[in-house]
């Protein structure tokens, strides 16, 4: 069970720790082949508390030939299914046991707040690890219906090598996501965590050599995307890429692997998320703080927040005035402060990135009800969480991924000018619905494009539920649950003749 520390117990962790900075390759950290190296930024401070290692095409090939020679001598991809759970979930132990130090770790990097790292994060990166673990012996092959002179069997397989590159605004569960499936089905991996959130993703792989993943299995390359990235997804000897992270990137490895082996591609990308409120909507206090909630975790730097809520004309001021009330719930500050729900934007790009847009904003005419300004708190990347009002389908912050603490209220006359304005958008990642109405859950429900919608409630489902997206959010496949498994397996027939 994960509890808060103290502001000081945290601190005190945070000066104590320490971490590897070097890519982890065939069980080992070892200096990277390129020689370079790159900054890790506390974007609380501006500090740098990292000098980590920067790789390139050479690591990564190097990196292929290791995870290949670990896939073929067969002792993680042909160890029995029972056997790989028992190792995944002790490495899912061990990542419980360390849970204060990745916490903290993952919060000086990030900007995070610690409440967040330590009661979210790392919680759900163990449970994601055990629940794929418990997969691995539970997945059964299929025998095709057949006459007496043939039997067909369907098996599925591991590809081989797999590449899973990370975002940056939840290294552990992103990381979690992707090799619990990839390694649970008996594959190698090479993670590339984002370049500015590398350490995390360093210490569970040696996490994983001490749960007993063998040397090779798993294996981490920090680096910039151009350098590590772009060289696997155009490197022939790995199968296949799942990738979490914009859209306008995750194009980019769909062509990398249309020039190179035509590997499986899987990509979570971008959202413009809305929270629609039907007029039937009550307990909208409730709502409130799931507008809230849904707009401003993790600074708003989450691919399925609420950025746009879209509530009808005659619930509107009452919805409003108790969301205001919210927003002022949200403290933000130093991240090691357990009391702290708001922090640091994650980088100086993102930040500016962040101002612009909500200055666009005003020029474009959208009404600024709620903070809307930087938080000058020395050289700490600290935004308000911002609110716009009388949003309307022309302007930019209708329609682009902003990516920070920042919502516009669109308003309707009625429940299916909601629908159609939610459906309004080139992205399809995850809706809100606020309705009383059972009929009109269900009904709207289906109506709504995106990959996850919840009902009265802001959420992305659980580790049982595919996680995924409609349009420019999505491609190749699903997170979480079972279809995660199918990114990393090849499906094959076997026909055998039975006749005499």
């Amino acid at each position: 069970m994960s509890t808060l520390l103290t502001h000081d117990e945290y601190k005190a962790i945070a000066q104590k720790i320490t971490f590897p900075v070097d890519p982890f390759v065939n069980g080992k950290f070892s200096k990277p082949l390129s020689g370079k190296t790159m900054e890790t930024i506390n974007p609380a401070t501006g500090e740098v508390f990292a000098t980590v290692a920067a790789c390139n095409s050479k690591d990564v090939d190097a990196a292929v030939i290791i995870a290949q020679q670990a896939f073929d001598d067969g002792e993680w991809s042909k160890k029995h299914p029972n056997e790989r759970k028992a190792i995944i979930i002790k490495l899912a132990d061990l990542i419980e046991e360390n849970q204060h130090e990745l916490a903290v770790l993952e919060s000086l990097e990030s900007g995070k707040p610690i409440r967040e790292c330590q009661l979210t994060d790392v919680p759900e990166t163990v449970d994601t690890l055990k629940w794929h673990a418990e997969a691995a012996d539970k997945i059964y092959d299929q025998i095709s219906p057949a006459n007496d002179g043939g039997i067909g069997m369907i098996v599925r397989e591991p590809i081989g090598v797999v590449g899973a590159v990370l975002p940056w605004n939840f290294p552990l569960m992103m990381l979690a996501w992707k090799i619990g499936p990839a390694l649970a089905t008996g594959n190698s991996v090479i993670v590339k965590p984002a370049e500015q959130t590398s350490l995390t993703t360093l210490k569970v792989a040696e996490l994983a050599l001490e749960a007993g993943i063998p040397a090779g299995v798993l294996n981490v390359l920090p680096g910039l995307g151009p350098d590590v990235g772009e060289s696997m997804g155009r490197h022939h000897g790995i199968g296949v890429i799942s990738f979490t992270g914009s859209t306008e990137v995750g194009r980019l490895f769909l062509e990398f692997s249309a020039q190179s082996n035509l590997k499986k591609i899987t990509l979570e990308c971008g959202g413009k998320n809305p929270a629609v409120v039907l007029s039937d909507a009550k307990r909208l206090d409730s709502v409130a703080e799931h507008v809230a909630f849904s707009a401003l975790w993790n600074m708003g730097q989450n691919c399925t927040a609420n950025a746009r809520l879209i509530v009808h004309k005659d619930i509107k001021e009452v919805l409003l005035e108790k969301v205001l009330k919210e927003f002022d719930n949200w403290k933000t500050g130093d991240p090691l402060d357990p009391d702290n729900q708001l922090s640091a934007i994650i980088s100086p790009e993102q930040y500016e990135k962040i101002l612009r847009y909500i200055d666009i904003a005003k020029k474009e005419g959208a009404d600024l009800i709620y903070g809307g300004n930087a938080i000058d708190n020395g050289n700490g990347l600290f935004i308000e969480p911002t609110i716009f009002d009388n949003v309307t389908t022309d302007m930019t912050i209708a329609t682009d991924e902003i990516f920070g603490p920042v919502l516009g209220i669109m308003t309707v006359d009625s429940d299916e000018e909601a629908i159609a304005l939610a459906n309004d958008t080139c992205y399809g990642l995850q809706t809100s619905l606020f309705t009383s109405d059972v009929t009109n859950a269900h009904r709207f429900a289906r109506a709504l494009q995106a990959g996850t919608v919840s009902v009265n409630c802001y959420g992305e489902g659980d580790i049982t539920t595919p996680f995924g997206g409609y349009k420019l959010s999505g491609f190749g496949g699903r997170d979480n649950a079972f279809s995660a498994h199918d990114q990393y397996t090849e499906t094959k027939t076997i026909w055998i003749d039975l006749s005499e």
